[in-house]
């Protein structure tokens, strides 16, 4: 579930998108200069990135948090992921967008390990 002022940051801002396409919609109808044009273009393009590069940052920063937790809680102190866990813990508030990615598959492989390990310990 998205937070709901998430939500509405990003309804607002497809609203504005929305008038800067009616915009550039009016202004090819009119035969306005293409450079005119395509400033209006850039600054739909780049409100689009934002209200996205939002919604991704959200969805990843949770799913990362998620891991986080679980992987923690599969490693009690005795796994020998321990220092690697505890780094990207205290990285996660400060990663970016695209560091957020590759942490989360990071911390997917080491709770895997953890997870094999207790499978072959248990058998």
């Amino acid at each position: 579930m998205i937070p709901r002022d998430l939500t509405k940051d990003i309804q607002t801002r497809l609203q504005s998108i929305k008038g800067q396409v009616d915009g550039l919609i009016r202004m090819l109808g009119e035969g306005k200069e293409p450079e005119k044009i395509l400033i209006q273009f850039k600054a739909t393009q780049k409100g689009i990135d934002k209200a996205y590069f939002l919604l991704l940052d959200e969805v990843y920063r949770k799913a990362l948090a998620i891991k986080i937790s679980e992987t923690v809680e599969a490693c009690p102190g005795n796994c020998g992921h321990e220092d690697r866990i505890e780094f990207i813990r205290q990285q996660f508030p400060h990663l970016e967008l695209d560091s957020l990615t590759q942490k989360l598959n990071e911390i997917t492989e080491l709770k895997e390990r953890i997870g094999n390990t207790h499978e072959n310990t248990d058998s």
